[in-house]
């Protein structure tokens, strides 16, 4: 590593991302072979009154340092007392506390760097009718207030960075580790387009699937969603079916790829047409596993043969009962994420990190010489 930073490094991990933010710090000590109880962690505090107003509290002085922020704004792990009561933080908590931070560095950082992998408010990303826009009034607010990169993970819709076209905005996608975590924990996997397929589970996700198909060499078949426009469930227009284009499926293992599981409803749905249609394994990649109905869908999919394996990443919050659960693999991103930091401090480019088709290809090589040798001794034997 070189030794020329940008400023003396800085990272503060926000309520709920302590665990992560500490791996970071972890990856960034070996690196840097800082010894001892060194660290970059920056010690924050976001204490609250009764009435559940807050204030952000930094323990040290950060005058001149490149400070990153690295914050769950989705996790509702976490708890505050209100009036007597414990009520979990919201995603809108979760970005007041963030301002704050913001705020108590006093402009005095020499650059601010924030980290949200889900974004605030991403889902609203464009006008249909007479309503807000959230996610783009939220980035404008974090430029406004001397943030000077926003760094996301698989954005449900990265266009929503034209809001702030003059600011930096990196939208990352876990690609390589998704495929990697396959490979490790389905070794009998054959990524191969006569034995496996890509699948988008609606148009939206046809961007990501795309990615997926190229660097793997696969064919994609993709559904559409018939939407009912007539009436409003929770807030969307319920979807009436799922219609399917593409190859035939008999007999090859699909990977359903989308940025998150949220009801799980439309990503089941999805994986028992499959199986109607002859899929033989149902591989589920979301980058975001919010499972806001809990996994009960997930367990009784899985014990009806309908889903195999479902990968996210930890990069949001998760249900400590996923961890127990045989068809759940989470998808390790602390290194990854300390990668991207390491590298921006140095004021190098992060193309290769964003971009790594490489590792991808040298990955899937070695998993298939590896295939290959198997099948080599089973014959041998």
């Amino acid at each position: 590593m070189k030794e020329s930073q940008y400023a003396e490094l800085s990272v503060i991990g926000m309520k709920g991302c302590e665990e992560f933010a500490s791996q970071v710090d972890y990856y960034l000590k070996e690196w840097r072979r800082h010894g001892g109880d060194e660290s970059f962690l920056v010690n924050v505090d976001c204490p609250r009154f009764g009435t559940g107003e807050a204030k952000g509290l930094l323990h040290h002085s950060l005058r001149g340092h490149d400070l990153y922020i690295i914050c769950d704004m989705f996790n509702h792990g976490v708890k505050y007392k209100m009036y007597g009561q414990e009520v979990p933080m919201s995603p809108d908590d979760h970005y007041a506390d963030l301002k704050r931070i913001i705020s108590a560095a006093m402009g005095k950082t020499r650059r601010i760097t924030v980290i949200m992998p889900m974004l605030y408010e991403g889902r609203q990303h464009k006008r249909s009718g007479r309503e807000s826009l959230d996610c783009a009034y939220m980035l404008q607010e974090l430029v406004a207030m001397g943030v000077s990169n926003i760094i996301t993970f698989d954005a449900h819709d990265p266009r929503v960075q034209n809001a702030i076209p003059l600011s930096g905005f990196d939208d990352v996608r876990p690609t390589y580790q998704m495929i990697k975590s396959l490979v490790k924990n389905v070794p009998d996997v054959v990524i191969d387009k006569e034995e496996l397929m890509i699948i988008s589970p609606d148009e939206g996700a046809m961007g990501r699937c795309m990615y997926f198909s190229s660097v793997l060499g696969l064919d994609i078949g993709m559904f559409y969603k018939r939407r009912n426009y007539s009436v409003v469930v929770n807030g969307r227009n319920p979807i009436e079916a799922h219609e399917y284009l593409g190859k035939d499926l008999t007999g090859k293992d699909v990977i359903i790829v989308d940025d998150m599981i949220a009801s799980g409803e439309s990503l089941i749905d999805v994986a028992l047409q499959l199986k109607e249609k002859g899929a033989k394994r149902i591989f589920a990649f979301a980058t975001f596993g919010l499972f806001t109905d809990g996994p009960e869908k997930f367990d009784k999919a899985h014990a009806d043969g309908i889903i195999d394996k479902v990968f996210t990443t930890n990069l949001v919050y998760r249900r400590p009962e996923l961890f127990s659960r045989e068809w759940y693999v989470e998808v390790n991103m602390c290194k990854y994420v300390a990668y991207i930091v390491d590298t921006l401090n140095h004021d190098e480019t992060l193309s290769e990190l964003l971009n790594p088709v490489k590792r991808i290809h040298n990955l899937v090589d070695k998993h298939k010489k590896g295939h290959d040798t198997q099948i080599k001794m089973s014959f041998d034997n």
